[in-house]
């Protein structure tokens, strides 16, 4: 009797352990992005084992980082953003990506004066992230179908977000175009958005808040993943939708945000949610392959690399 026991035990084991064991993912993230704050409200409320899941996370200090790390086999899936992909998918890589944000940043300045593009000439404006920036490329589109040069007719100052901000703060800048979050600490400072990105992308031709960045993977590793990937999406939702309605779960995903001044976590809050994707991915892809041009034509090679037009495979649409 002892042993039949035993022997039901040990199979009713062997029947359980497999469905219990959580499938592995290797994310590598920029320890103060937003991706560090679902993931908080991921261990807080256990998603991870409620999705199966065991997430090893690599914490790094720049998105750069990141595109290292995947590239290298040392990460499954990273965040950046979709102008990433399509370069490497010009050189034969064959990544691509689950939209994840629209969040976009914006011309900061204190100056009344300033309210349109227009504005910025003779001013000294700085540029968050460099000559190659996105946003810049986007932004000297958009002054140049106003009949404005803005570097021939605005001072140009390049540099990281946290020291455009702190100079923007001791008035050495007339206005900063900075990084979404950089922005809203801006913000809550006394600054206000002269230039809303989002505005200028849809001026560009975009028809809604374009995807800005997503997780990143590799076509292989989602094709042998892909029931992980889906769950691991899901995960994500869930984590972003307690973020938007429960207090608790805010909580978990503010502590991961340096600032603690609660008109500023009020901005983050109420940003983070409105850069949730809409739309279908059809209308995605639209909106990024038209703002592709834009950004081809003032980039060149040096920017998206060999692509002249969008790869509709940069975005990913395999999720069961």
């Amino acid at each position: 009797m002892i042993i039949r026991r035993l022997a039901v035990l040990l199979a009713a084991l062997a029947f359980v352990a497999p469905a219990c064991a959580a499938d592995a993912l290797r994310l590598a993230i920029q320890a103060t992005g937003t991706t560090a704050w679902e993931l908080a409200v991921v261990s807080a409320f256990s998603l991870d084992q409620e999705a199966g899941l065991e997430l090893k996370v690599n914490e790094l200090a720049s998105t750069e980082a990141g595109k290292i790390a995947l590239v290298s086999d040392g990460a499954d899936v990273i965040v950046s953003d979709w102008l990433f992909v399509a370069r490497e998918r010009a050189g034969g890589g064959k990544l691509t990506l689950y939209p994840v944000s629209t969040a976009i940043g914006a011309v900061m300045t204190r100056a009344q004066e300033i309210k349109f593009v227009a504005d910025l000439s003779g001013k000294k404006l700085g540029v968050a992230g460099g000559a190659l920036d996105k946003s810049w490329l986007l932004l000297k589109a958009y002054a140049l179908e106003k009949g404005v040069d803005l570097e021939k007719t605005s001072t140009i100052v390049y540099g990281a977000p946290p020291l455009l901000a702190a100079k923007a703060e001791q008035g050495e800048l007339d206005a900063v175009l900075e990084f979404w979050n950089f922005a809203l600490d801006l913000e809550a400072k006394g600054f206000r958005a002269a230039i809303d990105m989002r505005e200028v992308e849809q001026a560009l031709g975009a028809k809604a808040a374009p995807v800005v960045t997503g997780y990143v993977f590799d076509e292989a590793f989602a094709a042998s993943h892909r029931q992980e990937l889906s769950r691991f999406f899901a995960m994500m939702r869930k984590a972003r939708a307690l973020i938007a309605t429960n207090d608790e779960a805010w909580r978990a995903a503010a502590a991961r945000i340096s600032t603690k001044d609660k008109t500023a976590l009020d901005l983050y809050r109420k940003h983070y949610v409105e850069g949730a994707p809409t739309g279908s991915l059809a209308e995605q892809e639209a909106d990024a392959a038209t703002l592709f041009q834009t950004l081809e034509k003032l980039g060149g090679e040096t920017l998206v690399g060999a692509a002249k037009t969008f790869d509709p495979k940069t975005f990913y649409r395999d999720e069961p």
